[in-house]
Parts: C-alpha cells; sequence; structure tokens
C-alpha cells in the first residue's frame, strides 16, 4: 500500500497534464474537487481540500474560489470568495512577520516556524485580489476597486513599515505587485478619478517593494492619464518632504517629472527601452514650449537605443521648436550627409523650412527644398507641395541678397512659379495663399497682392490677425488710408486684448500718415498702457526667448513715440521716449538712427554722423542708418559724394524698393553732374513712394 502511494505522489510530480493544488508540502489532484464542484457540492468540495491539505477554513476557501476562477466559472468563485474573513487572516500574518526579526543563526528555524502563515495568508490575500478581477469581469468596477483596496489595506497593516526586501513569500510580493498596478486602473474605469490619482500617488510615494518594470508601468499609466484625461487634479500632497524638493503644481509639471524619470530609468539600464515614453514626453514639453529640455533628455540616451540619424532628426526638431535654429540645422546636416540619410524627405524639409527664414541660408535652403521635391513620390507624394513652398520663400530670400539685378529678377520670378506649383496642387492651402500675397506686396505687385490678401482672409475666415495687417498694409501702399483704417478697426473688434498690439502700432501709423498727430499718440499710449499690462501678467519667469515671440514689445513703443516726437519737433518729448527705449534695449541700431535723426535736424551734423557710424557699426546691414549716412555724406563736399553713393548703392542692394534710398542715390548723381542716372533714380523713387506701405511687408510674420 505504502510503495501504491508514493507511485502515486511520483506520477503527481512528473505529469505536468495532471492538475493539482499544492499547500503545506502536500499535493492534491483537482480532478476530485472539480467533480464536486461540477455537483454543485461546495461544501464538499471545501471539506476535501481541508482533510487533503490540511487548511483552515479561509485557506480551502481561497483555493477553491482561485480554482473556479481558473475554471472560467467567474460567479461561481465570487460565491466561494465571499465566505473569506481577511480580517482573520490578517490577526494571524501580523506575528509571523515580528518573528523574522530573529537572529541569523535561527533563521531555518525560524522559517520552518512561520513560512506556513506566511505562505497562508498569501493564499487568502491572492483570494482578495481574485475576488476583486472576478468583480471586474462582471462589470462592478466600484465594487472590484473597494476589493482591491481591501488587499493593499491589509498589507499595510502587516507590513506598518513597508515591505521589506527580503523575508516576503514570492507569491505574496506577486499578488501585492498586481494589485497595486490594478487599483488605479478599476477606478478610472468606474470614473471615480480622483480615487484614480490617490491610488496612483499611493502607489508610488508607499512602500510596495514593486520591481523596476511594474513601477515604471504605473509611472507611464499615471502620466498619460494626467496628459490626456482631461482632468485637472490637485499637487501631491506629501506628509514628509524634503527641504528644496521639487513639487509639481499641476497635472503637466507631474506628468513630465514621472516621464523623465522613466527616461533616466532607461539610461541607467533599469527598465528596456520604451519609444512610447518619448513619445509621450515630447507631446508634454511641446505643450509649454520646452522642447529645447527634449533634445537634453536625448542627448542622454545610450547609444544604440535609437539610431543616431533618428536621434539627430528629433534634437533637430526640438532645437528648431525652442528657436534655436542654427543647433537645429547643424544636427540636420550630419543627419542629411550622403553617408547617413541624404535623402530622408521629413529631415530635408525642415532644413528647407530653418533655411527659409535665414537670407544667408536660403541658397543653402533650395538645395534642401529640391531634394524633397526629387523624393516626394509613392507615399510622400502628397508632400511635394510643401517642397514646392519651401523652394518658393527660399527663392525670394535668396533674392534679396543678390548682387546682381538681371539675377534678383530671375529668382524672384522663380519664386512665385514655385509658389503657384504648390498651390495648384494644394488649392485650398491658406498658408500659400497668403504667402503669395506677401510675394506679391514686397514686387509692389499691389493689385495681386490684394487679391491674395482677400482670398486669405475668406479661407481662414478673419480668424487670422496677418491676414488683415496684410490687407491693411496693402491698402495702405495704394494710398488708401481710410480704408486700411477700416480694415484695421474690423480686426480689432476680432481680436482678442492680448494679440491686439501690431494692429494698435499699425492703427497709429496710419494716422500719422493722415497727419492725425494727437489721434497717433492717443494710440500709441493706449498700446503701451496695454504691452506694460501683458508684462506683468506674463510674470517674472517668462524667458528671453518668450518675451520675443510677443507681438509687440514695449521698446517698440517708446521708439514709435520717439520717432513720432521727433517728426513733430517736439524734441523734449522724443528725447524722453528716446531714452526710455534705451533702457529697455542699450544697443540698437533703431535707436541710433532716431538718435542721428534728431541731431541732424537740430544741425548738429557731427553728432548726427557719429550716430548713423555707430549703428552701422551694431547692425552693418542696417538700411536706415547707411541711406542717412549717405545722405548726410553728400552734403559735405565732393569729396565724399563716391563714398555716399558707395553706401546708397549697397543700401539699395539690401533693399532694392527703399525708396529714399533712390531718391537720395538721384541727389548724389545729381551733385556729381550724372543728370541722366539722376533722373531715373527720382524716378524710380517717385514711383516707390506711391507704392510704400506705411511699414515693411517683412513685419508680418
Amino acid at each position: 500500500m505504502a510503495e501504491g502511494e508514493s507511485a502515486d505522489l511520483a506520477q503527481l510530480e512528473n505529469d505536468p497534464s495532471v492538475r493539482q493544488v499544492v499547500a503545506n508540502g502536500a499535493r492534491m489532484r483537482t480532478n476530485v474537487v472539480e467533480a464536486k464542484l461540477d455537483e454543485g457540492n461546495i461544501q464538499e468540495a471545501e471539506s476535501a481540500l481541508r482533510e487533503g491539505l490540511s487548511l483552515n477554513f479561509e485557506e480551502a476557501r481561497a483555493l477553491l474560489g482561485k480554482l473556479e476562477y481558473q475554471r472560467g466559472n467567474v460567479e461561481g468563485a465570487l460565491r466561494v470568495f465571499d465566505g473569506i474573513d481577511l480580517q482573520e487572516a490578517i490577526q494571524r500574518m501580523q506575528p509571523s512577520i515580528s518573528d523574522k526579526q530573529a537572529p541569523k543563526k535561527g533563521r531555518s528555524r525560524t522559517e520552518s516556524i512561520t513560512a506556513v502563515p506566511q505562505n497562508a495568508s498569501s493564499v487568502v490575500l491572492e483570494a482578495i485580489y481574485l475576488k476583486a478581477k472576478s468583480l471586474q469581469k462582471l462589470g462592478k468596477l466600484s465594487e472590484a476597486a473597494e476589493e482591491c483596496k481591501r488587499v493593499l489595506d491589509a498589507v499595510e497593516k502587516i507590513f506598518s513599515d513597508g515591505i521589506p526586501d527580503v523575508w516576503v513569500e514570492n507569491k505574496l510580493q506577486e499578488t501585492v505587485s498586481r494589485a497595486v498596478e490594478l487599483l488605479p486602473e478599476l477606478w478610472k474605469l468606474a470614473g471615480c478619478y480622483s480615487e484614480a490619482v490617490s491610488a496612483y500617488r499611493r502607489a508610488l510615494l508607499s512602500q510596495w517593494n514593486v520591481d523596476n518594470e511594474c513601477c515604471a508601468r504605473i509611472q507611464k499609466a499615471f502620466a498619460v492619464f494626467l496628459l490626456y484625461s482631461g482632468i485637472e487634479v490637485g499637487p501631491p500632497n506629501l506628509a514628509v518632504q524634503t527641504e528644496g524638493s521639487y513639487v509639481p503644481k499641476n497635472n503637466l509639471e507631474e506628468a513630465i517629472l514621472l516621464l523623465m524619470v522613466l527616461m533616466r530609468k532607461c539610461y541607467l539600464g533599469k527598465i528596456k527601452w520604451d519609444p512610447s515614453v518619448r513619445e509621450h514626453l515630447t507631446f508634454a514639453l511641446s505643450i509649454c514650449s520646452q522642447t529645447s529640455v527634449l533634445a537634453k533628455q536625448l542627448e542622454e540616451v545610450m547609444p544604440g537605443l535609437i539610431h543616431r540619424a533618428e536621434r539627430w532628426k528629433t534634437m533637430a526638431l526640438s532645437f528648431s521648436g525652442a528657436g534655436q535654429n542654427n543647433s537645429a540645422l547643424d544636427l540636420l546636416r550630419k543627419s542629411l550627409h550622403q553617408h547617413e540619410e541624404p535623402d530622408d524627405i521629413m529631415s530635408s524639409l525642415l532644413a528647407a523650412k530653418i533655411c527659409s527664414e535665414n537670407v544667408f541660408l536660403a541658397a543653402e535652403g533650395v538645395k534642401y527644398a529640391n531634394r524633397v521635391i526629387a523624393n516626394a513620390h509613392g507615399s510622400n507624394a502628397h508632400l511635394k507641395g510643401v517642397g514646392l513652398r519651401m523652394l518658393g520663400l527660399c527663392l525670394g530670400k535668396q533674392a534679396k541678397t543678390s548682387s546682381s539685378d538681371f539675377e534678383r529678377s530671375r529668382l524672384q520670378s522663380e519664386a512665385l512659379k514655385s509658389l503657384d506649383s504648390a498651390l495648384a496642387l494644394e488649392p485650398k492651402n491658406s498658408n500659400l495663399i497668403f504667402e503669395l500675397g506677401l510675394q506679391y506686396a514686397e514686387h509692389r505687385n499691389l493689385d495681386a497682392a490684394l487679391r491674395y490678401a482677400k482670398q486669405y482672409l475668406d479661407a481662414t475666415g478673419g480668424s487670422m490677425i496677418r491676414g488683415w495687417r496684410l490687407l491693411a498694409l496693402v491698402l495702405s501702399a495704394q494710398q488708401r488710408f481710410s480704408e486700411a483704417e477700416v480694415v484695421t478697426d474690423a480686426a480689432l473688434d476680432e481680436t482678442s486684448k492680448w494679440d491686439q498690439g501690431p494692429l494698435l502700432r499699425m492703427k497709429a501709423k496710419l494716422k500719422v500718415s493722415q497727419s492725425q498727430h494727437k489721434d497717433a499718440i492717443e494710440t500709441y499710449r493706449y498700446l503701451l498702457a496695454l504691452v506694460q499690462a501683458q508684462r506683468k501678467s506674463s510674470g517674472p519667469l517668462a524667458t528671453g526667448s518668450q518675451m520675443e515671440e510677443d507681438n509687440i514689445n514695449e521698446y517698440e513703443v517708446w521708439h514709435g513715440l520717439a520717432k513720432l516726437y521727433s517728426s513733430l519737433s517736439h524734441w523734449k518729448d522724443a528725447e524722453v521716449c528716446l531714452g526710455k527705449a534705451r533702457k529697455l534695449k542699450e544697443y540698437s541700431a533703431e535707436t541710433l538712427h532716431t538718435e542721428g535723426v534728431i541731431h541732424e535736424k537740430q544741425g548738429h551734423t557731427s553728432e548726427a554722423l557719429a550716430s548713423y557710424i555707430n549703428g552701422l557699426l551694431l547692425e552693418p546691414r542696417y538700411v536706415p542708418c547707411k541711406i542717412l549716412l549717405g545722405a548726410v555724406l553728400s552734403k559735405i563736399g565732393s569729396k565724399m559724394l563716391p563714398v555716399a553713393r558707395t553706401l546708397l548703392s549697397d543700401a539699395l542692394r539690401i533693399e532694392p524698393t527703399n525708396s529714399m534710398a533712390w531718391y537720395h542715390l538721384g541727389t548724389v548723381h545729381k551733385e556729381d553732374g550724372r543728370i541722366a542716372d539722376a533722373v531715373d533714380c527720382f524716378q524710380a523713387a517717385y514711383m516707390l513712394q506711391e507704392s510704400e506701405p506705411i511699414e515693411s511687408f517683412s513685419t508680418i510674420r
């Protein structure tokens, strides 16, 4: 008989096809228990488990419920789990843990004494966890969350100082880890979002001894919830806070903190690399205009986790978003090197876009834009229009640096042709319509510019300030000042208070053009109050780059007032305003230009010359200083005429449509005896003055 029993035990241990229950060092086949369950005899099944495995009532119920759950009988498992007394299990568990503090010499004896109670209690806790899972499957989410919370509450009673790294049975730790991860998800599914947030913070701030991967999953889930749930939660209320530690103030800050912690874990190799963490962090940092932080994060990523060309491209996008275009372009040049990914269309597009914003990089941008057009086929065919648009913008910028009139005319023609081709591919692209209107306006084709400006306003429903500004400037270039003012007033009615700066500046200049100087001064004063209020509302935390991105700043208002007062010969007021502007921007070619104008009008020629020269030393391509310096030099004597002619010709090379440069160049030719050239210059100055807007078209972004 003994030999038969040992043979059965050997078969149980070695045959994986035989389902069995193991507890207290004993094994039992499940078929006997399952047969009783199939007959509906739960009491007999329970008794069989208690006798076969030497279990108490709670342990037997726990194993029986687990068996039902594994068989897929969720409702049956729930009926069994309802009879478990969790409190009694907790009371048995607590002394077993305190016994664990015995010295190491007696460890084997202590373990033999306490292993059974700890194992038994872990079985009961697992049963409560499975009860929560059963309720979840039945759609009773709030009840499921409450049961899951009971598991964690029980563990906190058992381990009042947190779960230690040792002396905990693996099955118990596994149950705790699963419950910690499940609880916030159950609260979210139940629609109890404040409880979900509390559960997430409890999971991350309490000592549950979960492994790195489990902790990372919880952190990621919480960050995703904070970013996309649309529910604003309060900052964490920490009972114990280290002095100088950072406490996030809102959803976004807390999400970014969690995602940066996850990124650091990836760098250190504590968790597997998860590309979605980078994507979520990109989104979060983009919202708060801190993409440069993302670039720094990507710099720390260990080699091999991200392909280097992909890393360069993402970092370039981050630097570009932060306004650090030079750094972005350097990275894109590396990414587009012939030995890397020279035909990557997205990198080429970004490089072309960056180059299109700088006249000195426009020629390089043409190369990237042509590369986009050449590779825009197959799945990327829809990007051909974007490539043509970038090509047109780069050609337009390149034309501004051309030293040859013929070359400039050719580049301008090609720029318009490229933009027209892009519009043919994307006829509903409002940005293309605007850029075509702006190009025509800069070339003084005002009828075409007016048509596209109106078309852009119709396409955007009047929601974009730049459309109103373009229309008003085109009308002012046509000398239709009253209509331009009507357009500006309509734009002000459609625009929020903080975005009215550029429109108010235009209105002030329109008033000046109509000799309504008092109204212009009042408009500037209102604009100044608005800008100062906006600066105060932004607070001391606004960065320098953010201040530069404002629609208009306080310096521009004071400088505008200084120019207005100087035109009225109100010298004291002009100097006061100029002093205010100089305090805000100490070194500025614009300020020095206005200072020179004041000196010149007062008859202080040497001081005016000094101001113009200093302005050019600060900004060698500043056209107004070149023009007035040339004009002053031409009045000194015939020996200075060549210098004046050089300065004025250089100014026209930079701004071919500047009427004042043509006029003063005509004056120089007249003084030099070149009457035919002087006539041509005066004629060009007259024609350009008749189509000159109240402010440059290039001020529209």
